[in-house]
């Protein structure tokens, strides 16, 4: 079963490098933005995943809680910014 979860962390890790395509080729700021929020999610799940592999889930999900605040708080803030 850990292979299994070890296969599926490297398999988002490789879905990650979709988004970022949009994120430095984007056409519009917004096209960015979009692919930055889709990275930060794919990350807080693999976030979770490790932390379930290494066996310490509880305080992985503390960090992921943390990591996902910082990413809307900070897509609020970009999307605000370009905005006006």
């Amino acid at each position: 079963m850990e292979s299994f979860f070890i296969f599926v962390a490297i398999g988002l890790t490789i879905i990650i490098i979709i988004p970022f395509y949009r994120v430095i080729e984007g056409p519009t700021v917004f096209d960015r933005l979009l692919g930055a929020g889709a990275i930060g999610t794919k990350t807080l799940v693999l976030i979770l995943l490790l932390g379930h592999l290494f066996g310490r889930l509880e305080m992985f999900i503390d960090i992921a809680l943390a990591y996902s605040i910082l990413n809307f708080i900070g897509s609020l803030i970009v999307a605000k910014y370009f905005s006006t």
